[in-house]
Formats: C-alpha cells, sequence, structure tokens
C-alpha cells in the first residue's frame, strides 16, 4: 500500500488557457504515474470566456470546477483547495510556466525536512522586464513588512500539507501569502529553487490592478501578524501618541498667549484640538476593534494559537 504522504491533490486555477491545458495536464498525469503517487488533478475554471471548461472536460482522470464568472486566482485555489482529498496539496499555474518535474523535489524536500509547506522560488524568471520588476518590488516591500523568509511569493508552484487549510479561508489576492499566513499560524515553511519556463501561448493576467491589490493584502497580512489579536496596541498606541502631541502644541499655544500675546493671530489652538480629538478617537477605535477581535475569535473556527498535536499518557509511566 502507498504511503499517504505520496497521495496527492494538484490544483490547477486556470482562466483563458484552452491552448496550455492539455499540454501541463499531460506533463503532470506523466509525473504522478511515473512516481507511482495516487493522484487527483483539480482545475478551477475561473469564468473562463474561451474553450477552457469544454477542453478541460475533456481530459481523464480530472475534476473540474466552473465558476459562474471570473472571481480570481485566489477565489479559484480556494474552491479547489476544499475538494482535494488528499493529504498533500500541490497548488500550480495552468499557464504552463511551472513545470511540473519539479514536484517530486517539491515533495522530497518537505519530507526530508519536516515542513509543512514548501514554496517554489523561481530564481531564474522567464517573464518580461515590466513583470519580473513590479515582482521583485513587491517581494522587497513583503520581506520588510512580513518577514516570512520566501524570495518568491508569486510563484504558485507550492506543496502544502493539507491540514494547513483546516483554519483558512483565502480571499482577494491573497494567494501569495499563503507561507506567510501559515507561518504566522506555527507551521514550518521551506523554500526550493524551482524551473521557470516561457509561456507557450496566450498573455498574461498579471496588471497594475492585482499588483494593487496585492499590495492592500500585504498591508492586511501585516496588520494580521502584529495587531489582529490586540489591535488597541496599534490604535491606541497611536491615539495616546496623538493626544501627547496634542498636549504639548496645547502648552506651546499657552506659552504665546500668557508671554507673547499672540494666540489670536496662529492656528496652535486648532491644531492642538485637532490631535486630542484625534487621539481620543483612535483610543476609542482600538478599544472597539478589540472587542471585534475577540467577538471574531470567539464565534469562528480560526484561533490566535495553533495546535500541533496533543499527547496524553494515561499509566504511571513505571
Amino acid at each position: 500500500m502507498k504511503d499517504a504522504i505520496d497521495s496527492v491533490s494538484i490544483v490547477i486555477p486556470v482562466f483563458n488557457e484552452a491552448e496550455n491545458i492539455p499540454e501541463i495536464f499531460r506533463e503532470i498525469k506523466s509525473v504522478c504515474e511515473e512516481n507511482r503517487y495516487i493522484y487527483e488533478i483539480i482545475l478551477a475554471d475561473d469564468g473562463s470566456t474561451d474553450k477552457t471548461f469544454e477542453v478541460a472536460q475533456s481530459l481523464a482522470p480530472v475534476k473540474v470546477i466552473r465558476f459562474r464568472r471570473n472571481f480570481g486566482q485566489t477565489a479559484a485555489l480556494d474552491a479547489g483547495i476544499k475538494q482535494a482529498r488528499h493529504p498533500l496539496v500541490i497548488t500550480m499555474d495552468g499557464d504552463g510556466q511551472n513545470d511540473p518535474h519539479d514536484i517530486p523535489k517539491l515533495i522530497q524536500y518537505l519530507q526530508e525536512n519536516g515542513l509543512d509547506v514548501v514554496s517554489g522560488w523561481r530564481k531564474k524568471r522567464m517573464d518580461p522586464f515590466l513583470k519580473r520588476f513590479v515582482s521583485r518590488t513587491a517581494n522587497f516591500l513583503k520581506g520588510f513588512l512580513i518577514q516570512d523568509g520566501i524570495h518568491d511569493s508569486g510563484c504558485s508552484l507550492k506543496v502544502y500539507k493539507k491540514e494547513c487549510f483546516r483554519q483558512i479561508d483565502l480571499y482577494g489576492e491573497m494567494h501569495r501569502f499563503i507561507p506567510a499566513i501559515l507561518k504566522i499560524k506555527g507551521f514550518r515553511v521551506g523554500e526550493i529553487v524551482v524551473n521557470h519556463r516561457p509561456r507557450k501561448y496566450g498573455k498574461t493576467k498579471y496588471d497594475w490592478r492585482r499588483a494593487l491589490k496585492g499590495f492592500v493584502d500585504m498591508i492586511s497580512v501585516w496588520f494580521w501578524n502584529k495587531y489582529a489579536v490586540r489591535p488597541l496596541h496599534l490604535l491606541g498606541g497611536m491615539g495616546l501618541v496623538s493626544i501627547a502631541l496634542g498636549f504639548v502644541t496645547f502648552l506651546y499655544a499657552l506659552y504665546l498667549y500668557l508671554l507673547l500675546g499672540k494666540i489670536g493671530h496662529t492656528a496652535w489652538p486648532i491644531l492642538s484640538a485637532f490631535l486630542v480629538l484625534t487621539g481620543v478617537l483612535l483610543f476609542v477605535l482600538g478599544l472597539i476593534a478589540d472587542m471585534l477581535s475577540k467577538s471574531y475569535y470567539a464565534n469562528t473556527k480560526d484561533r490566535p494559537y495553533n495546535v500541533q498535536e496533543v499527547f496524553e499518557r494515561t499509566d504511571s509511566g513505571q
């Protein structure tokens, strides 16, 4: 009987990739059969307007998820992962640029190093200059804000243990930050260099809108990492700083009035009042956010911690 670790679900989000799907599918199937994996291939059609769904239906063995409209790559990944049945989940793009022959290497690295996630690193990119520039800029900012140790968050070729997704729902452009989110929750994350190939057919779906959404989601992950459990530490701290600045400006305005008689010709009293009111509002917002955070953890499956295992021994140990 095959080891469970060799049972894999391969999830591929696709959008208008009718020309690329057959070739990438054959490659994946060949790799899985050569390595004697128990496998399933899940194609998540993100509302394609070409023949993608029809082409996907003609393949076998396959599971095809079809969206009613285009909801985005993250949503397609989330739908595919929720359909996965096997202990390992492999994600990759449907444009043929990820190399299926790297799959055994990812699995081996995960096994040998006791990891929960292994992310691919496209060290030698085969993309246009602008796309590479935007990606490297995003990775630099991510490294500064999140510090997850991943060089190439945009690489879709990754292997996960299925248990990683028990408490995670994906949204926005969050698929780039799955390793960061999992690392925050205590999962062990690694990275290895993988092959990257030029696109043969079609055109990239990446544009400035996705880059902007990705940046906003990066800020969300940063906030979640730092302040999700106690947002009062951020908002309340900012509020106290604002109140302190308001008090300082009030003292300066008082000095101008009592000693120089210039209070009527300056904006210091208005600035002082503005800073104090802003500080009070930020502090109150922090308290409200703190209560909402507690309510969130009390009423959802998410937790601010993650238990790997529970050990119990009932004998006396003798």
